[in-house]
């Protein structure tokens, strides 16, 4: 299958060659592709039959041993954590060096290299935000403050290059061979821009969105849009927390001007509405072995080769394993002999928008209080493949880089918006992992943390001791409430942040009452916490359906766990779908489609199962619904955002005929039923569409996850229409392109159990086996046993390689 795999994907990767010609500047060498000692066909053998029993390596101070079970997870046992981390990357590089390497630069904004032309604007962009800029000032950090951090990353570096030095024609990986150019050396700047690439992912604003807001509906029917807190509101740290701390002081302006003209450009791209992660630990007295049980499942885009690349890494006195990042040293998510961490998104707003006033076109200063500071000029030099080098000046002010300016995407309206972001300061994510890998107890969990800035995270915590934890981790500035929430004025110093909040007065909790601490991208805390925070994504049905298992259930059990992480039972639709029902009545009564569709609706018991029909029809209604409601505000001249889904479902339930259900464009007042039933109208359309051209509407196949390869083009290499349910707002947040990048459940006894899976394989070569044999057991909400290893152990070893 393999094989046949390959031709396909030899034939798509011609004709776009072909077809982008242009774009691209030249058609890959065929001779080279096809010759049968160094082409493509050498990238159809698996790692096992390329594997040896030695391999030399420089620089190491003793062997180290990789040991590879049966599916090509490397255990790897060194003497020291120089040899351990040189050891990580060479073993890494071997089957994720493309990946690493493409990732990188595209943090970096040179995919235009590879590609041509057509990344010309991301490539910008990339760079405007400032990435490399940020990951430069993280290496300079290093070099001043950390030699032993950086000596360990300069490790693995070495370890990657010295793959890539004994790379060959014949295993250079197949999207090298097809893009037609060669790997580059790694180096410790990569590791810290992979760091950042991350942050770039996982953060958001709508500061731009919410000025254009205030300016249409007016900052009243603004804040009863959009509350700071939902009114079921069930945060990540308990409600009834009581902080022992004194919060430091945050004074508000007595008058702040906003912009008043609407604001034009195309806003950067978010994180899509629905998606997150989930993270929980049940602490001994619930479980009914009576040792604490952590899960960890981070929801990402579902790309193949994977996020994540699975290890164990071993020394004399510490083993851990889990889901590392390729490109990064240490395990992200995991576990060692005594604890367990894991990792969720915590949604903070740490990016700001200013307007800047330069003093004339120059652009060499800009007008601050009553002076004028200067700015820097940074010169992009970005390379284009069969093209000339493209040079994009970038003006940096004290808040950060300009990325809007009238040479970048504001023709049509004369703009200077500077982007501060906590990415643009020196720190240090790294030594956070290389710390919590080897964390003992739960002081050593907060010391790790304590190194960690961006991006904010809530880094769940369970020891073999009984602890259980949750601390939301970030570099959070200090900000009166309000700010942040528009775009703010460059020339005024009171916009300024006013500090940063102490890493001790980050919202935390230790061993809460209720038996449990978990999050699932939902508001940090309730309304006690001191600081402002907010932020129009947070999650609002995943959480309550969490927290509401998790205070049900007693006894529990790791196989418990894993139900759960898999679990479709969609809250939102419990809520919502009587209330639509409700508000349609007898519309269509008369016909047979219709009357079809409501039965399935009113039998449907709300899971969203790969065979539920239910689920399909109240996808469509509902998302239809939405958008009749929101249509003339998300139609207007400038970029806004819409309420929230739960918002929308209160205002259906509660308010019907509120205000924001008249359409200014139809005769007379409009109330939820006109919305309701107009969605309602569109889900027959929509459906007598689908029935005539896919025919059956299960909900895995309206649905249709597909694991894409990262150059999409490249569809042989993907995995489409995989057989699975859940969606947006449910804990098995599966859609079409998200999901869980990595599930694993850990019980914390006197011997580890761990189990683990993510939607794809160890390879990044996709003529292996081990390419993408995790998927049909990640699709399934099946696990592969993920203990640790000790060295020697003969147990399910497909082969063993020491480095010396």
């Amino acid at each position: 299958m393999r094989f046949f795999s390959f031709f396909l994907v030899l034939a798509i990767a011609l004709a776009l060659a072909l077809a982008v010609s242009m774009p691209i500047g030249q058609i890959p060498p065929l001779a080279p592709l096809l010759d049968p000692n160094h082409g493509f066909w050498q990238n159809t053998l698996s790692e096992d039959e390329l594997a040896v029993e030695e391999v030399d390596l420089e620089n190491l101070s003793a062997p180290v041993q990789v040991t590879y079970d049966q599916n090509l997870i490397p255990h790897i046992f060194a003497e020291n954590e120089a040899d351990l981390y040189r050891a990580q990357g060479y073993v890494t590089a071997q089957h994720r060096l493309w990946q690493m390497e493409f990732q990188t630069m595209a943090a970096a904004g040179r995919v235009s290299e590879i590609v041509g032309p057509i990344a010309l604007d991301l490539d910008r962009m990339t760079r405007r935000k400032g990435l490399a800029y940020g990951a430069e000032l993280g290496l300079k950090y290093l070099q001043e403050s950390d030699s032993e951090t950086l000596a360990l990353i300069e490790a693995y570096a070495d370890g990657v290059n010295q793959y890539i030095a004994q790379l060959s024609d014949a295993r250079l990986p197949v999207e090298y061979k097809i893009l037609n150019y060669r790997p580059e050396p790694w180096s410790a700047f990569k590791t810290l821009l992979l760091l950042k690439y991350m942050s770039d992912m996982l953060v958001g604003d709508r500061d731009l969105e919410f000025s254009n807001l205030r300016k249409i509906l007016g900052e009243a029917k603004l804040n009863r849009l959009f509350p700071q807190f939902p009114a079921a509101n069930d945060p990540i740290i308990e409600s009834g927390k009581v902080w022992d701390f004194e919060p430091l002081p945050v004074s508000k302006p007595d008058s702040v001007d906003y912009p008043t003209d609407a604001i034009l450009i195309e806003p950067l791209p978010q994180p899509e509405e629905g998606t997150g992660s989930n993270n929980w630990a049940v602490a001994g007295k619930k479980t009914k072995n009576g040792n604490p049980i952590l899960a960890n499942d981070p929801h990402l885009s579902l790309n193949l080769p994977s996020l994540w690349y699975a290890m164990q890494l071993s020394t004399p006195s510490n083993s851990v394993k889990g889901a590392t990042l390729p490109g990064a040293l240490g395990v992200i998510s995991g576990f060692n002999q005594d604890i367990a961490w894991g990792v969720t998104n915590a949604t903070r707003d740490t990016r700001d928008w200013y307007r800047i006033t330069f003093q004339d076109k120059s652009r060499k200063a800009y007008r601050y209080g009553n002076g004028w500071k200067d700015t820097e000029f940074r010169l992009e030099q970005i390379k284009v493949k069969g093209q000339a080098t493209f040079v994009d000046t970038v003006v940096y002010t004290h808040y950060g880089p300009i990325v809007y300016d009238r040479s970048f995407k504001t023709e049509r309206q004369d703009v200077d918006f500077a982007l501060k972001w906590t990415v643009h300061q020196g720190s240090n994510e790294q030594k956070t992992f290389l710390l919590m890998n080897k964390a003992r107890n739960h002081s050593d969990y907060n010391r790790a943390l304590d190194h960690y800035t961006a991006p904010a995270q809530n880094f769940v915590f369970a020891s073999r001791s009984g602890d259980i934890a949750m601390r939301i981790q970030g570099k959070f500035p200090l900000k009166w409430p309000g700010q942040g929430k528009f775009l703010m004025d460059g020339a005024d110093p009171r916009m300024e942040w006013q500090g940063y909040i102490p890493n001790a007065q980050n919202a935390a909790t230790l061993n809460p009452e209720r038996g449990f601490v978990s999050s699932a991208n939902q508001h940090p805390t309730d309304s006690t916490y001191p600081y402002y925070v907010f932020d129009n994504t947070y999650e609002h049905y995943r959480n309550r359906r969490l927290n509401n298992r998790l205070r049900e259930m007693d006894q529990i059990t790791v196989e418990d766990m894993k139900e759960l992480q898999f679990d479709d039972y969609n809250l939102q639709a419990a809520e919502a779908l009587p209330v639509l029902i409700s508000l349609l009545g007898t519309h269509k009564a008369d016909s047979p489609e219709a009357d079809k569709y409501l039965k399935e609706l009113k039998s449907w018991d709300f899971f969203a199962d790969p065979n539920q029909k239910g689920q399909t029809l109240y996808s469509i209604w509902s998302s239809e619904t939405f958008e009749s409601i929101w249509r003339e505000l998300s139609g207007a001249r400038a970029p806004v955002v819409r309420p929230s889904s739960y918002q929308t479902v209160e205002l259906l339930a509660k308010y019907p005929r509120d205000s924001v259900f008249d359409v200014k464009s139809v005769e007379g007042v409009e109330t939820a039923e006109y919305h309701v039933k107009a969605g309602f109208d569109s889900l027959l359309v929509a459906m007598a569409k689908w029935e005539a051209e896919e025919g059956d509407y299960a909900w895995t196949n309206y649905k249709k996850t597909t694991i894409q390869h990262l150059v999409p083009t490249f569809k042989s290499f993907s995995a489409t229409n995989v057989y699975t349910g859940g969606g947006s707002g449910i804990l098995n947040a599966t859609g079409s392109r998200h999901g869980a990048s990595w599930r694993m459940v850990v019980e914390l006894g006197s011997q580890m159990e761990a189990f683990g899976v993510y939607p794809g394989g160890q390879s990044g070569n996709p003529g292996s086996k081990y390419y993408g044999n995790f998927i049909p057991v990640w699709a399934k909400g099946e696990y592969l046993d993920f203990g640790l290893r000790t060295q020697g152990s003969s147990e399910a070893v497909l082969f063993t390689t020491v480095l010396k």
